[in-house]
């Protein structure tokens, strides 16, 4: 997620919690918003985003990595909402049928409501795209 624009500009879904889900969104984030060198990244302290691979391909966009501190929520609040507000919004039963349904629901989400449709009042009720460099 963009700060600045609230805009998700990089996302993945995988069969599994691990560093090649992170470094899938982390690739979606630099092929769509094209960062200018010294960029931040910053993520919590999971192992995802501790992994040698993701770590590379930050550094080749010249992009600088933020961790959160051990433990500390607030860090990385802006995530822990945008979840939570996936979770209320786009998922409110919780449960899909297949995978491919709920790969469907959260790009329809993401990128058709929350980037383009959805009222942000941390951006003076704009739209990500709307702000977005």
């Amino acid at each position: 997620m963009d700060l600045f624009s609230r805009q998700v500009v990089g996302w993945a879904m995988g069969e599994h919690h691990d560093a090649d889900l992170a470094t899938s969104a982390l690739d979606m984030a630099i092929r769509r918003a094209r960062p200018v060198a010294d960029l931040i990244l910053h993520s919590d302290r999971g192992s995802e985003f501790a992994n040698a691979t993701f770590h590379q391909r930050a550094a080749d966009a010249h992009i600088w990595l933020s961790m959160s501190n051990t433990g500390n929520c607030y860090d990385n609040a802006a995530a822990e909402s945008f979840f939570a507000t996936v979770k209320l919004e786009a998922i409110p039963e919780g449960i899909f049928a297949s995978h491919r349904e709920a790969r469907r629901a959260l790009f329809d989400y993401i990128e058709v409501f929350y980037n383009r449709q959805r009222l942000h009042s941390g951006i003076d009720y704009d739209r990500p795209v709307s702000r977005a460099a």
